[in-house]
């Protein structure tokens, strides 16, 4: 744990984005560490247990956030919950119901919980997302457009509302680069992939224009380039881990060049 935080301080990353459900730790080492590195921290989350219809998924959506915030001390909460709510074949009232949970949650903690586009939950399509903007204006959410880009299968240019919609409640950005058959390009680097990277990156480049003049001072951003597998390693002698790092850490340095921001 403690290297790849010192890894993370040293690439010059300001935080982490964290899923504590995945793996064993140490919550009192985890907190120890951002405090002495002085890195922030977010989760992300999505309710890993199975239920057998809406209304159990509801409780456990709930139960999930409350012990998410239960870990943190008082002086060390996060900066924003990432949550992956419902499922792609939820009703709207449905949707809704667990919408309000996110909702109860935030207002009793005071932590922004925004909703992540996900393959596989409500916000799986631009068009589920913008519907719910029309009913929902307080909506908040957490952009991983590489997911539309694949359900799709295409860049949305035929779905300029939609998308220009989310952009305008989209509070952070899941800077990983999908194409229109996957969710995330074996290199974003490669030639061959110029054009995913590009849609992409006109959809940041008017979120950013967006925060600006909406006035707001900090955007924060996660590369998030997965394991496998969202990673690809076909017949290549590599370490999955060590590729993962190398590919976030590209796009990181890609988008503070872009953005001239550290």
């Amino acid at each position: 744990m403690e290297n790849i935080f010192n890894r993370c301080k040293k690439a010059g990353y300001s935080g982490i984005e964290w899923f504590p459900f995945a793996e064993a730790f140490d919550k009192n080492e985890v907190f120890g560490l951002l405090a002495d590195l002085q890195l922030e921290h977010a989760f992300v989350m999505t309710v890993t247990k199975p239920f057998s219809d809406a209304k159990e998924y509801c409780a456990l959506l709930k139960e999930d956030l409350e012990q998410l915030i239960g870990l943190c001390p008082v002086n060390r909460l996060p900066l924003f919950i990432s949550a992956q709510t419902g499922r792609e074949y939820f009703s709207e009232p449905e949707i809704f119901t667990a919408l309000s949970v996110c909702d109860g949650i935030e207002q009793q903690y005071g932590i922004p919980i925004y909703q992540e586009t996900h393959r596989n939950k409500w916000s799986y399509v631009a068009h589920n997302v913008y519907r719910a903007l029309q009913q929902k204006e307080d909506l908040k959410i957490a952009l991983d457009v590489s997911h539309w880009f694949c359900v799709s299968e295409s860049y949305l240019n035929n779905q300029q509302l939609e998308l220009a919609k989310a952009i305008q409640h989209t509070h952070h950005i899941h800077a990983r680069v999908g194409h229109t058959q996957g969710p995330q390009v074996f290199d974003p680097a490669f030639p061959e992939y110029a054009e995913a990277l590009n849609a992409h990156v006109n959809i940041w480049d008017e979120w950013m224009n967006v925060r600006k003049l909406k006035g707001y001072a900090a955007c924060t951003i996660t590369p998030e380039f997965g394991p496998p597998p969202y990673l690809t390693i076909g017949n290549r002698a590599i370490d999955a881990q060590k590729e993962q790092w190398r590919l976030n850490l590209w796009i990181k340095q890609f988008l503070q060049n872009r953005f001239n921001q550290v």
